[in-house]
């Protein structure tokens, strides 16, 4: 079989073939327009709103707020380009305040020079700038001598200093959807300048498909597996790149989940809508993303615990000793078999009949206190009180007598379960539970 080539045989040439080839693909195929632009249609697709804003020259004063490997950085450079605006960057982590007021001195002298077109600051990781930071760049930004561009994979909301946020129009990334990673990962083997297209491989449906969803909404991932993959396929003499070949050449699939970060609050309240509403399959495919992604199974067990009396209640009381049950095992027997445990736990809670009649008797009756609803213990119920009825006393165990000075309804049975028998019980003994309005 024919050798191929990366490039010919011209040592200038080549020489400049291998510098480029060094380049990691995803800088190689980094989009130089925004027509090239894939994925963030919310913000850049056709008459969406920052794709307006700049189609009049304009860019605001923002933060491109999403995880790795979304186009963050990128759209930042489209950004300065799409308007001709001269890109400054600089990285929070890094950057001492001398080099903040260079910055400001080098904005000011760039918009002389530009006519008065101001300049774009690029500032990667935002969320690390401390407040003498900030007090540089601030009078900078409110005059108008500098744009402030910054990026964060953190919520902004949470991680930036308010008066620096207060000035900054926030845009959320979202991870790319599979369509629009085969997209990338398509134009990137068909790129003879940019991407692998010298290497002259075909690619079936199946092994763009799983090299797009093992990438976890990451086109630099991706593209980093791709060309890997298509690597290993033709340092091997072949021409073909099958399903078969990506999994001998890749790992697992990306696991996109920060335990620190908005994924763990995402994923847990994912866990817990999916058991409330009653869908096995969900809860425990969301159960997976948390072991998967490393969470503290203490966590999940608490999570799972709350669920039980929340949730579950009085419907199956049986599901609170199953929460309790699950973690204690799991703190005795650990990963990787607390997993198992987790696992019959979460379905347990899934499958349970529903009832959140505890959650709202508590809530109702902290309300009626809140509201100035303090009522004195009645005298019978006082430790020395005088008129006290003993209910074992008599044959039904129970007996009519004063709980509080006003009867007040806060716990309303419902109507699945184990509870159904509960709010026959109460119709027996108190009126109040005898009439619809309570």
């Amino acid at each position: 079989m024919e050798e191929r080539r990366l490039w010919d045989d011209d040592p200038a040439r080549e020489e400049t073939a291998l510098r480029t080839w060094e380049v990691p693909l995803p800088e190689r195929m980094r989009p130089k327009s925004l027509d090239d632009f894939v994925g963030q249609a919310h913000l850049v697709g056709p008459d969406a709103p920052l794709r307006r804003v700049l189609s009049t020259g304009a860019v605001p004063s923002c933060v491109l707020y999403g995880p790795p490997g979304v186009g963050k950085t990128t759209l930042v450079r489209l950004m300065a380009a799409e308007t001709g605006r001269r890109l400054l960057e600089i990285n929070a982590v890094t950057a001492k305040v001398a080099e903040l007021r260079d910055l400001v001195l080098e904005a000011r002298q760039a918009k002389s020079r530009d006519k008065g077109k101001t300049a774009l600051a690029f500032v990667d990781e935002i969320y690390h700038f401390n407040r003498q930071q900030q007090n540089v760049l601030l009078p900078a930004v409110e005059k108008g001598e500098l744009i402030l561009v910054g990026t964060t994979t953190e919520n902004p909301f949470f991680e930036i200093n308010k008066t620096l946020l207060s000035r900054m129009v926030v845009y959320e990334m979202k991870p790319l959807a599979q369509e629009d990673l085969e997209s990338l990962v398509r134009r990137a083997l068909a790129d003879a300048g940019r991407g692998l297209g010298k290497l002259e491989l075909q690619a079936t449906d199946g092994a763009v498909a799983m090299i797009a969803a093992k990438s976890g909404g990451d086109a630099r991932q991706a593209l980093i597996r791709l060309d890997t993959a298509a690597s290993s396929v033709a340092a091997g003499g072949g021409s073909l790149l099958d399903e078969a070949a990506v999994e001998r050449a890749l790992g697992a699939a990306i696991q996109r989940y920060d335990r620190a970060g908005d994924d763990h609050y995402a994923v847990i309240s994912a866990l817990i809508k999916s058991m409330r509403g009653s869908d096995p399959d969900a809860a425990v495919y969301w159960l997976a993303r948390l072991l998967a992604g490393g969470e503290d199974v203490r966590f999940i067990a608490r999570r799972i615990l709350i669920f039980a009396s929340e949730d579950v209640g009085l419907a199956d009381p049986q599901a609170m000793m199953v929460a309790a049950s699950a973690a204690y095992a799991c703190d005795f027997v650990g990963l990787p078999e607390a997993q198992l445990v987790l696992s019959e736990a979460v379905l347990y809670m899934a499958t349970a009949p529903k009832s959140n009649s505890a959650t709202g008797a508590i809530g109702s009756a902290l309300e009626a206190l809140q509201a100035g609803d303090l009522q004195e213990v009645p005298e019978n119920l006082k430790p020395r009180g005088e008129g006290y009825l003993y209910p074992h006393d008599d044959p039904r165990h129970w007996v009519p007598q004063k709980y509080l000075n006003e009867p007040r309804r806060f716990y309303r049975p419902g109507s699945i379960g184990y509870e159904t028998r509960l709010a026959e019980r109460m119709k027996s003994f108190w009126k109040r539970f005898s009439s619809e309005e309570g």
